[in-house]
Parts: structure tokens; sequence; C-alpha cells
């Protein structure tokens, strides 16, 4: 009855926790090993959060603003302004530094800008924010495509082979009454000189083609070069475009003016012929006969 067992603990032994909570002993011996490092202090979210991949907070390519207004156009709610005047109202940076931001991300997928036309004929930016580039949503699901690639060296290995989409045919103008080429030459010159008003709307030969009747129908109207080069160039949208030549060819069908009011060709002014004096009688006259008047041709004729 004296003999104590050997095996068993003198005492209850204290829960050691870097042996049931292995997470809390990597983060304890990180902080030990980085001590001037982050030290995170979270508290759990349960409402009014977003929830931000790592592939986005922790791009390797995209600048810091434009993290920042990723992160702020997947907090917003649908149907929620996110245009570069809208934004640049909401933050310090000015409209260049906000649109340089948001090409960023469109060229990482986090973000679709397409030109869509309204019922009422306006043409407007659609803007799909995506928190997981490479991935669709389709049928109210999403279906993956292609993973983001985790680091850059990895891009070309890892980056999905996609055919290159074909443009879209562009609207149909309005056609003149009569071509001719001095016309057509004209009007072409008008479409060249117009990214001398606005660099957006350099113009490839192709689409100068397309453009060029429409220009002409509006200088048939008895419009002038600068009057038409005046009436595609006003008003333009402040955010890039992303199609110039659907925008001028939507402007030039929707914004035709009409056909000047008929004129009827005025008479021709009677011929006055010059004085001369007949051959026979030697009087002044004024006829088409260039030697005897009209009362000397009539006796002759009797």
């Amino acid at each position: 009855m004296d003999t104590k067992n050997t095996s068993a603990p003198p005492r209850a032994q204290s829960r050691n926790g870097g042996k049931n909570h292995p997470h809390r002993r990597t983060q304890r011996t990180h902080a030990d090993a980085h001590p001037g490092g982050v030290i995170h202090d979270n508290t759990r979210h349960t409402t009014r959060f977003t929830v931000i991949g790592n592939h986005l907070a922790q791009h390797p390519e995209l600048s810091g603003l434009a993290i920042g207004l990723a992160v702020y156009i997947q907090s917003v709610p649908t149907g929620a302004p996110v245009d570069i005047k809208t934004l640049a109202a909401r933050f310090p940076e000015g409209t260049t530094r906000i649109a340089a931001a948001l090409r960023e991300l469109e060229t990482h997928g986090y973000l679709r800008r397409t030109r869509e036309r309204t019922a009422s004929g306006r043409i407007v930016t659609r803007t799909v924010s995506c928190n997981q580039p490479g991935r669709q949503r389709a049928r109210g699901h999403e279906t993956p495509e292609a993973a983001p690639p985790k680091h850059p060296a990895h891009r070309a290995s890892t980056a999905p082979q996609q055919k290159p989409a074909r443009p879209r045919a562009l609207p149909a103008v309005p056609k003149p009454a009569y071509t001719s080429p001095a016309l057509l030459q004209t009007a072409t010159e008008v479409l060249a000189g117009l990214r001398r008003a606005d660099p957006r709307l350099l113009l490839s030969a192709t689409d100068a083609e397309h453009l060029a009747p429409g220009v002409a129908a509006w200088l048939e109207r008895d419009l002038t070069p600068t009057a038409v080069r005046h009436a595609l160039t006003s008003d333009l949208p402040p955010e890039p475009l992303r199609r110039p030549a659907a925008l001028l060819a939507h402007r030039l069908t929707a914004q035709l003016p009409p056909l000047p009011p008929f004129r009827a060709p005025e008479p021709p002014a009677p011929v006055r012929h010059p004085l001369r004096n007949c051959d026979t009688c030697d009087r002044g006259y004024r006829g088409p006969d260039p030697r005897t008047c009209g009362d000397c041709q009539s006796r002759t004729h009797r």
C-alpha cells in the first residue's frame, strides 16, 4: 500500500499551448523572428464587410491606388456610379491618376468596361467588377476558366490561350444622294483632322473609309467642313473612348441635319445683244443677225 505509482504524474499538468494550438505557436515564433513586422489585432466582422482576395490585396504589379480603387468598387452596391468623375469627387486623386489606375485594373482583369447604347440612343459605359479574374459568371453561377497566377514568373505557363476577339462591325452611316470623288475626299480630310481637336478620335484608314459617306451626306446638306467637325467633336464623354469610330457613326446617323429647302432654279437672264448698224438702212438695232435689222429682214422675206 505504501508503493507509489511511478508512471502517474505528481500533479495535474497544465495545457501546453504550443502543442494543442500549433497556429498560435507559429504566430508567436514568426513575431519573435521579425520583431519589427506587423502584428494583427483582428476582430471578427459580422456586418458591413467585404471579402477581398489576397491576389488583389497583395498583387505584385498593381499600384496602391489601383488596389484601393478595386477594393472600393467591390464594396459598393450594384448600380453605384464608379465612373472617373465620381471617383475623382470621392478621393483626393485627380482624374488622370484615377483613369490610369482603372486601366491597370482592366489590364489585370479586375474590371471590364464596355460601351452600350440605351433605349434612348445614349451611349453609356457599363462597368463590371470581377473579384476573381479568370472566372466568368454564367447562368447565375461562376464557372472557372483559369486561376490567376500566383507569381509573375509562372504567368507564361499558366495563362490561358485565348483566341483574339473579332472586332464588332461599325454601325451603318448615312449615304449621300450623289457621290463624287471630290466630296468623299473632303469628307476623308474632315475625319483625318478630328484628332487635332481630340487625340482620342484617331481613326484607322478602314474606319475613315467606312465613315466618309456619312460625312459626305452632311456636306451635301449645305454644311461646311468646320460645322461638321464641330458637331462630331463637341460634348464628348470625359472617359476614354474604346471605339471612337462607333461613337462617330452614331452621331453621323442620330444627328443628321435635314435636307435644305428646295429652291427652284432661277430663269436665265434675257440675252442682250450688242448695238449694231443695219447694212441695208444704216439704222441702229439690237438683234442676233449681225448685218440687217428686223424690219429689213421682214421686207426681204415678203
